[in-house]
């Protein structure tokens, strides 16, 4: 069966979406299209560049996600070091080391831009804070001027998963052409966050294409949502800090539940991710081999009671016929 595959962002969780690949890769499912936000982001690239699901297991299973935080001289400086860091790069760690792991990976596949890619094969979601809008990559990036194909995929990926405070947002500068007459100087410049602060799990994206497509042509569209009771456990706040990592945490767990909830149940696999949170890096081998299994169970479920027929059916009532071919923020 061939599918287009949408991927939610969770930070650490993710090593669930890697299982639930597993899963579907058993069931003969192949990925036509895939598109991702965060950390489904990574996933979503190394799928469209080729990796299987027993190699994308070795990449979770052996990387020291720790590493990702790259500490600069400023956190030797306890409490206040931070602070100012926060404040001069709008981020506690810089996300490059992140960029760097992901290019080297898609590189061994052979793939460094967009261009390396079939046309419409990937899709990532980010956020432009600077002008308050959502970003499908790479088609968007054009609107700063930059050929979207010639974009590193990587560089679209640091931008999907730079969370708020937490990572540096990735800022880039318009090109000429695209700049306003007397545009000043600091206006030229872009800064992008991760793209769960708009869309954590965008399964709106390939919609509007497909409800001009025939039945008999159409694609399946199945989504890879990450859910657990447990990760709604209740956040210590005891600064602004805090209080911000715990409202952009919110608002990526939270966002896009009752969209999935009252619509697309259908065609989405939930996958419970056992109360691991988005930011803990430190996770052990034993937890991320649960998270594993977790996503490869759900997955497996799911696949043994899909219908085509059924999926069809669903489509044309909730989506085709009921006016909800699109991105629920439009």
């Amino acid at each position: 069966m061939i599918v287009n595959g949408v991927f939610e962002g969770g930070g650490v969780k993710a090593i669930a979406l890697v299982g639930a690949v597993r899963a579907a890769e058993e069931q003969n499912v192949r990925f036509h299209q895939v598109a991702g936000t965060s950390s489904g982001a990574i996933v979503s690239s190394f799928l469209a560049a080729g990796y299987t699901a027993n190699e994308l297991k070795s990449i979770i299973m052996e990387t020291p996600f720790t590493d990702f935080l790259a500490k600069s001289w400023l956190h030797e400086m306890r409490f206040v070091g931070p602070a100012i860091r926060l404040f001069v790069k709008k981020g506690l760690y810089s996300g490059q080391r992140l960029e760097q792991w992901v290019a080297e990976k898609l590189a061994a596949k052979g793939i460094r831009t967009f261009a390396d890619l079939p046309r419409g094969k990937l899709r990532i979601i980010a956020s432009d804070i600077s002008q308050g809008k959502l970003l499908v990559l790479p088609d968007d990036i054009a609107s700063y001027g930059i050929d979207p194909q010639r974009f590193p995929v990587a560089r679209a990926v640091r931008m999907s998963t730079s969370i708020p405070y937490f990572f540096d947002p990735v800022v880039i500068r318009k090109a000429p052409k695209v700049r306003r007459k007397g545009e000043s100087f600091s206006d030229q410049f872009i800064y992008i966050v991760d793209g769960g602060l708009l869309s954590n799990f965008p399964l709106w994206i390939y919609d509007q294409e497909n409800s001009h497509i025939p039945e008999d042509e159409q694609l399946p569209t199945l989504g890879f949502h990450l859910v657990g009771k447990q990760s709604n456990a209740p956040r210590s706040i005891y600064g602004p800090l805090s209080m911000l990592q715990a409202l952009f945490a919110t608002m990526m767990e939270a966002h896009d539940e009752r969209y999935i909830e009252e619509k697309y149940r259908f065609r989405t696999i939930k996958i419970p991710t056992l109360g691991v949170r988005v930011t803990d890096f430190d996770i052990k081998p034993e937890k991320s081999l649960e998270l594993y299994e977790s996503g490869y169970a759900s997955a497996k479920a799911y696949f043994q009671k899909w219908s085509h027929q059924h999926y069809v059916s669903c489509f044309n009532q909730f989506i085709r016929n009921g006016g909800g071919g699109g991105n629920l923020l439009a």
